[in-house]
């Protein structure tokens, strides 16, 4: 089945919020919304969606600046990384970079921690832990689209920085590994930053997963 994926990239770091829904539904998800508020609302009364969820891969600011703004102007329930939802609710302790911020914590109604499918929108998404950016970081995938939305665990030419609190280059590449292994090379990346992608794409050309290629 397939999806109708609008990719809106806001604020200073150009982070990637998505708005994804079934082509011409009424009901819709958003994944990480980081910022520009807003935009994201203006968007969803354009197409004249309900928002279902907001989805959050991780917890790191660019990716949740507009969360508590969206959440409340739509009433959409927030679905955030279990081991980050105290980051969440607590937004304004955990920003490490100077000039950005504050932020509006928000007190998330639901946790993932991986293993779950979560039907929302007319949508199956599973939800695949995939740490080493971030301690609790997931990836969302619809399988039935070839879809997934990694948040900033894989790039187009890239990956995730591991230098930030509780980030560990073992963990994330053992993560790219999983999603490699459990969804075909015509699968499309949708990325917290920069471009669209492949699976096969990466496996073929990101240099940081040259390891991984040698060993498969």
């Amino acid at each position: 089945m397939s999806l109708d994926v609008r990719m809106l990239t806001v604020g200073p770091l150009q982070e990637n919020a998505y708005l994804v829904r079934r082509p011409d539904g009424d009901r819709a998800v958003l994944v990480d919304p980081g910022d520009e508020a807003e935009r994201l609302l203006s968007v969803i009364a354009a197409l004249e969606v309900t928002l279902d969820a907001i989805l959050l891969t991780h917890t790191h600011f660019d990716h949740v600046g507009a969360v508590a703004a969206v959440a409340g102007a739509t009433g959409a329930p927030v679905y955030v990384p279990e081991l980050e939802r105290e980051v969440l609710a607590n937004i304004n302790d955990y920003v490490r970079l100077p000039g950005f911020g504050p932020f509006d914590s928000y007190e998330a109604e639901h946790t993932v921690a991986g293993g779950e499918r979560l039907q929302l929108a007319g949508i199956d998404l599973d939800v695949i832990f995939t740490p080493g950016h971030s301690p609790g970081h997931v990836t969302y995938a619809v399988e039935d689209s070839q879809a997934l939305f990694s948040g900033d665990v894989l790039f187009q030419g890239s990956v995730g920085r591991t230098d930030l609190p509780g980030g560990d280059w073992p963990t994330l590449e053992a993560s790219i590994a999983t999603l490699l292994e459990r969804y075909p090379d015509e699968t499309r990346v949708h990325p917290g930053h920069m471009g669209l992608t492949t699976l096969g794409r990466e496996r073929a050309t990101n240099p940081f997963l040259a390891q991984l290629a040698a060993r498969q």
